[in-house]
């Protein structure tokens, strides 16, 4: 017989030996705080009323009164901040109830600052107040850019108005950083924070979300604004130029199909940097466990994936999930 094979010095089983050992040699962990959750505030419901949202398992449209309810049950769970969406009862061409001091998202902000001591965080966007379901002003079936600014910069205002800890533009119009972060500091809302959709992709995993918040678009898509899935430096630029226009925090939008993005965007700029773990990952999981394919475990490598590509924040509705098993 030739000579005995040596075994190695380095035995990488050895630092997976036991549960305990596991555990101390984590390289990445997950908090409770590391959550946000997306709640959907309609104001069309009745007091006391909630309304399932079909295309996600699970979750649901709330009334204002149970929305601020959902909140304080959260909060009691270890939830430090929320991410609001409304959907208000009136819609036009200009999407003026996004900017309404009395609209339904000012008024969950200002109850639950009232009740709670949760950060609250406010989409900013027009897509659900408007009529024609886009995310800006239209002329001709053409999301119009600049024209679109003004009411963008007084929806967030609004929002800051109320109470509001972050607001957030999702709209993915050129220059809305800018014109938020000059709107909330010409009137003394400085310390609100800018939370951009940085790098939003045009993505076909928002369909169950658009169900849900009621903002398709009645003609065409979103292509001309959101970004191009195949482009990763772009990302990039479109992070630095937010930065440049006042952003405190830079969010990737979806999570899953854009790891790569999230884990450039935190190396190159050492940025606060968030991920939206969008409906359509959120309901294909949960679908995939319904159908006996994939068991809850995938839910929690699902987010690990995430958090280990380099996100700090997570916007997930399998926030009560980790609230109950962290």
């Amino acid at each position: 017989m030739g000579d005995k094979m040596e075994f190695p010095i380095n035995r990488m089983r050895r630092l997976r030996k036991s549960p305990q050992i596991r555990n101390i040699m984590r390289e990445t962990t997950l908090r409770k705080d590391n959550f946000i959750y997306p709640m959907f505030v309609k104001e069309d419901l009745k007091k006391g009323q909630i309304e399932p949202i079909k295309t996600m398992p699970g979750e649901n449209r709330y009334s204002l009164s149970c929305a601020v309810e959902k909140a304080k049950i959260l909060e009691e769970k270890g939830l430090s901040s929320i991410l609001l969406f409304g959907m208000p009862s009136k819609k036009d061409d200009c999407g003026s109830s996004a900017f309404d001091p009395d609209g339904i998202v000012q008024r969950a902000v200002k109850q639950i600052k009232e009740e709670t001591d949760l950060v609250v965080m406010t989409d900013v966007c027009l897509c659900q107040y408007t009529t024609h379901g886009h995310c800006g002003i239209i002329n001709n079936e053409r999301v119009l850019n600049d024209e679109s600014l003004e009411n963008l910069a007084r929806t967030a205002l609004s929002h800051a108005e109320a109470g509001a800890d972050v607001v957030a533009p999702s709209d993915m119009m050129d220059g809305r950083v800018e014109s938020i972060r000059k709107m909330l500091d010409l009137n003394e809302y400085e310390d609100t924070i800018i939370m951009s959709y940085a790098a939003k992709y045009a993505s076909s995993f928002y369909s169950p979300f658009r169900e849900a918040a009621c903002c398709a678009p009645s003609f065409g898509d979103r292509k001309t604004y959101q970004m191009d899935p195949a482009n990763a430096k772009e990302a990039l630029r479109e992070a630095e130029l937010d930065i440049m226009e006042g952003a405190d925090i830079l969010m990737v939008k979806p999570a899953l199909g854009y790891l790569d993005i999230i884990k450039s965007i935190k190396e190159e700029f050492k940025m606060p940097t968030a991920a939206y773990n969008v409906s359509g990952e959120y309901s294909m999981i949960k679908a995939g466990i319904e159908a006996g394919y994939l068991t809850e475990d995938s839910i929690f490598e699902t987010i690990l994936s995430i958090k280990r590509a380099g996100a700090d924040l997570i916007i997930s509705n399998f926030t009560p999930y980790f609230l109950n098993i962290l």
